[in-house]
């Protein structure tokens, strides 16, 4: 059976494999946005805490400990939940790429199917 549709199969695959490409290329996106974000708003928390280190009232000194703390640990979460994010994206691309391989003529069912609810909702939109 595959040997008849053998084109339609390769297309459902090679739809599969650019599902897989821009879905790491997303994550990719977002993860360097948001990266970004924190890393700037973490430079500015220490920015601030540079300005304020000549200060030695006991207040601020264990406040200055405190967020010097919570900007470590901040680092340290980011660096680990991009990694996260970075092997679920692939475990979710590898997947559909799987199922679209076993699967192509249901891929293929799904796909249209999606088409068509996007379609209506762009028609209702308009």
């Amino acid at each position: 059976m595959e040997t008849t549709f053998d084109g339609t199969t390769e297309q459902v695959r090679a739809s599969g494999r650019r599902l897989k490409n821009d879905l790491s290329d997303g994550v990719s996106n977002m993860k360097s946005a948001a990266s970004s974000e924190i890393k700037s708003l973490i430079a500015d928390v220490e920015d601030l805490m540079a300005r304020i280190s000549d200060l030695k009232d006991a207040d601020v000194v264990r406040v200055r400990g405190k967020v010097q703390r919570a900007v470590d640990a901040t680092k340290q979460s980011l660096a680990d939940g991009a990694e996260t994010i970075r092997q679920q994206a692939q475990n979710a691309a590898s997947t559909a790429d799987d199922y679209v391989r076993e699967s192509p003529w249901q891929a293929v069912g799904i796909a249209a199917l999606v088409g068509a609810v996007v379609g209506m909702l762009a028609a209702r939109r308009s």
